[in-house]
């Protein structure tokens, strides 16, 4: 009976030992994504007046939760009854994954003729400012749930061919860390100009070591949001390819000569921007269709 108890207790052990190990990879894999939704929803949950912007964040927060209450199940029904569509995912995935990088380096070269126009919150109403915030929230979960399959279905195919057990608990690991962990640093960074006004504020003296500190806080906002965006297009670049090049057998060794993560980030950059040319070549054809009718 004794030994029993304790063989089951080794058994419990080695399992989270493979839980560990498995989780480091799969956090690993889908580091590129969660630096992109990093990116995108400090974007999203900044621009607010000071006190909505925690409250913006946190409806956002639980409408991520909720994807990953959507998602997961679906996903681990894939996995034990159809895992090829797990990968015919993944691949659709990296297809708009890479789509995606290359339109961000695509508008970032192209000068674009229209420019966003930007309201101020104090000629708007509270109810045309809480509309506005409701959009916002609306767009970013949409954002989150796309990311959301893409971190799932990642963290899934890393540990594909362990047991059931191992992939529920894996994938929900990296989804729970994808939403608290993203999330948590949004919260840091969007009030970060917020903290360095009240360092400023702090004393009376204008040459303080406080009002340094939070002259440099208060400048960095924008610069670390533009930063992570950079660092998001790269990573969407590098995370794609890696899908492409590990899921894809002839394309492993597309470019033997280069290191995997140059290989890697090639491969996605082109078929990114063959993705684009695709996107705009259907868009044109589909506005001279309904030009002429």
């Amino acid at each position: 009976m004794a030994s029993g108890f304790f063989a089951l207790l080794d058994d419990v052990a080695t399992l989270m030992d493979d839980v560990a190990a498995m989780s480091k990879v799969a956090a690993k894999k889908t580091a590129g994504i969660l630096g992109d939704d990093l990116a995108v929803n400090a974007e999203k949950s900044s621009g607010f007046v000071s006190s909505r912007e925690l409250p913006v964040l946190w409806a956002i927060t639980k409408g991520s939760f909720l994807n990953k209450v959507i998602i997961l199940p679906v996903a681990f029904l894939l996995s034990a009854f159809l895992p090829i569509a797990v990968t015919v995912i993944l691949i659709l995935g990296g297809l708009y994954l890479a789509y995606e990088g290359a339109e961000k380096i695509y508008k970032f070269i192209v000068p674009h003729s229209h420019d966003k126009v930007t309201v101020k919150p104090g000629n708007l109403s509270e109810e045309e400012i809480l509309s506005m915030e409701k959009e916002k929230i609306k767009s970013a979960v949409v954002t989150d749930f796309i990311l959301s399959i893409e971190i799932v279905i990642i963290a899934l195919g890393t540990v594909a061919q362990e047991t059931i057990w191992i992939q529920i608990m894996v994938t929900t690991i990296i989804a729970i860390i994808a939403t608290v962990g993203v999330y948590g640093i949004v919260a840091l960074i969007i009030r970060m100009d917020e903290f360095g006004a009240k360092l400023i504020a702090f004393n009376d003296r204008d040459d303080s070591f406080s009002d340094t500190v939070g002259r440099i806080l208060v400048n960095a906002l924008p610069y670390v949001i533009k930063s992570l965006s950079v660092i998001g297009t790269i990573a969407l670049i590098l995370v794609s390819g890696g899908i492409f090049v590990h899921n894809i057998h002839f394309l492993h060794d597309f470019i033997p000569n280069l290191p995997m993560i140059l290989q890697e980030f090639v491969v996605g950059l082109i078929i990114g921007f063959i993705m684009l040319a695709i996107v705009k070549g259907v868009n044109y054809i589909w506005n001279r269709t309904k030009s002429r009718s």
